[in-house]
């Protein structure tokens, strides 16, 4: 049993690591502080949004607004558990479901950031309306159509896309999740060699219920590359109305409750052969990078909604009054204020980030989106549990209760709801710490790996040992050395020392890095507890650096945005106090304890820690007497 379960990690992870982007052609700000340098130049000056970018939007998102407030009732569809499917064409008449497609298709062609903007502002309205919109352009048929899409397929397919026709991405099996390599769903050439034939089912794809075209990976028949058998997973764009589409089932849940997220089959459905997106085996590729580049969605909706979260508890904590003052004059409740403020800022630091040099284009983001992801998610969960919290009873009331009863109907408990997924939907907070720490760790294994596998020949063992040692007898003292203090970072002011605390911390983080490689060895993939910890700290200090040049950005603005760097130096000094906390328990932790435990827990070992929860009464002999003569 154990070599099977050997054989499939080994498998799942070479068709992982041939899906991998292995080349970094581009400079990655992030892929830069995993290495103990700090690149600020790739970050600062803020890339701020050009003012001819920014005016093309601004007409559009004051008519989504006001459509939105006359239009879109987003409890009605939330108790009823339906979208209010007549908004697809009041949307389609603004052109909303073209933003990300390209003019000269009939799309509006908007930048990253204008995207974003747009995104945010439909996520403060509505989660399921986000979800409609942001998984037909994010992830749907235009993202990668535009990324690998063949001038013809462009042609044929984008205009109607951008015209309304709503799209889908179809990759999550009921067995398979992050782990391609078990996928069932497969598509093998038709008979007359035109197209290919198509069985198989997926789960859990958005937009699914009313989607004309969708993205759907398959496995085809494998191919032989240097004498061994590699599998292919190919990725084709399918019109659901083909014979054979079937939707079986409409998935329901505890947010988001107006998507049309579905398990759908294909029973011997035939795709053309020209439906093929970018070629043979090269599905599970395309998905990973169209998913890094609609990743940035998620992130601004979570930013978008941190501002209204905030503007709940700002009212609320002036208006509720206890114990003689303002609830939010009390600390118990400031602190949460400040974190939930403080937080926001450096989420929407990291979206316009991240926006800004999606547009400007000369940076490596895949490490960013990811972080961003994370971040964003986590923090946004974070902040709206505070707000439950702030609120108490009226954050656990819905909304149509509270206004019934005359009081504001802010749908805190909703919000709750919507915001949960955001740290499941594509690719879990997990998946993302596992795929940034597989990037940061890379560098290392390129140069150790040979070294640390059993099977190499002693010869290459032995070069291989020498060009590591000689690279790392120069590069791991200079990791110790280096000037972060004043006056070096001086423009940033009152937040310089922070700015020297994240080359500092970056320099510690490389060398961590470089000794659970030496620590672990090969094991370090199983070390998930300790790579996490590896990737929390660097998705702080990327938060960290972002806040700092957006604050200084806004600062040097002056006007209402000059205290921005009061937001920044909170933060930052929360995200210190993580760092330092991560570092001092990077190797010095309970892991193993931990893990021993589950493992006894799965085997059994705890079952008398489950079942009834009152223990069974049993009666004294002189009980059963007397009752036995009662009967009598």
């Amino acid at each position: 049993m154990a070599e099977v379960k050997s054989q499939g990690a080994v498998e799942a992870m070479e068709v992982a690591e041939a899906s991998r982007e292995t080349e970094w052609e581009k400079p990655s700000f992030v892929g830069d502080l995993f290495l103990g340098k700090l690149n600020l130049d790739l970050i600062h000056p803020f890339p701020e949004q050009p003012a001819a970018d920014q005016a093309e939007a601004d007409e559009f998102l004051k008519k989504l607004e006001r459509y939105l407030a006359e239009n879109v009732d987003a409890d009605k569809i939330d108790e009823q558990g339906e979208y209010d499917y007549e908004h697809f064409e009041g949307f389609r008449k603004l052109g909303a479901w073209g933003m990300k497609i390209p003019k000269e298709y009939g799309g509006l062609g908007f930048s990253a950031t204008n995207y974003n903007r747009a995104i945010g502002l439909v996520a403060t309205w509505c989660g399921s309306s986000v979800a409609w919109l942001s998984a037909h352009q994010s992830i749907g048929v235009p993202q990668p159509l535009k990324l690998f899409g063949t001038p013809e397929q462009k042609k044929k397919w984008l205009p109607r896309l951008a015209n309304g026709a709503i799209s889908a991405f179809a990759l999550t099996e009921p067995g398979v999740g992050s782990d391609p390599a078990k996928m069932e769903t497969r598509a093998v050439p038709s008979p007359d060699g035109k197209g290919w034939i198509l069985n198989g089912e997926k789960l859990w794809c958005t937009n699914g219920l009313k989607a004309e075209l969708i993205v759907v990976m398959a496995q085809t028949p494998p191919k032989v590359v240097k004498g061994k058998e590699k599998k292919q997973i190919t990725a084709f764009v399918l019109e659901t109305n083909s014979p054979g589409v079937e939707i079986a089932h409409r998935c329901q849940f505890m947010g988001l409750r107006g998507i049309g997220n579905v398990l759908i089959k294909f029973t011997n459905v035939f795709i053309p052969a020209e439906n093929i997106l970018w070629g043979e085996g090269l599905g599970l590729k395309l998905a990973l990078i169209t998913l890094n580049t609609g990743r940035l969605t998620i992130p601004a909706g979570c930013a978008a909604s941190g501002r209204r979260m905030l503007e709940i508890a700002k009212d609320f904590a002036n208006e509720r009054v206890q114990w003689g003052a303002p609830i939010g004059k009390h600390e118990g409740v400031s602190q949460k204020i400040a974190w939930m403020a403080s937080h926001t800022f450096a989420m929407e630091a990291i979206v316009w980030l991240t926006s800004g040099l999606a547009d400007r284009g000369d940076v490596d983001l895949r490490l960013e989106a990811a972080m961003a992801k994370l971040f964003n998610t986590e923090v946004a969960w974070q902040c709206v549990d505070h707000l439950v919290q702030i609120r108490g009873g009226r954050g656990f009331e819905t909304a149509r209760s509270l206004k019934e009863r005359g009081e504001k109907a802010w749908p805190v408990e909703r919000i709750m709801r919507d915001m949960r997924i955001n740290r499941i939907f594509e690719g879990t907070s997990e998946i993302q710490h596992l795929f940034i720490a597989r990037e940061a760790v890379d560098p290392h294994m390129k140069r150790g790996y040979k070294i640390l596998l059993p099977e190499t020949p002693t010869g290459e063992k032995l070069s291989a040992a020498a060009k590591a040692g000689a690279f790392y007898a120069t590069w791991y003292p200079t990791r110790y050395v280096g000037w972060s203090r004043f006056p070096k970072f001086g423009e940033f002011g009152k937040l310089s020392h922070h700015m020297g605390y994240i080359e500092r911390a970056s320099r510690h983080l490389s060398r961590s890095i470089f000794h659970a490689m030496m620590r672990y060895g090969a094991k370090l993939e199983r070390k998930q507890a300790v790579l996490f910890r590896i990737v929390d700290i660097g998705t702080d200090l990327f938060a960290m650096s972002a806040s700092i040049s957006y604050a200084a950005m806004l600062a040097k603005k002056g006007g209402d945005t000059k205290n921005a760097m009061d937001l920044a130096d909170v933060f930052c000094s929360e995200a210190r106090q993580r760092i330092d906390y991560n570092f001092k328990h990077l190797f010095d932790n309970h892991d193993e304890a931990s893990y021993k435990l589950v493992m006894n827990f799965l085997k059994g070992e705890y079952d008398w820690f489950e079942g009834d929860l009152v223990q069974p009464v049993v009666p004294t002999a002189q009980q059963v007497e007397e009752a036995m003569a009662k009967l009598a």
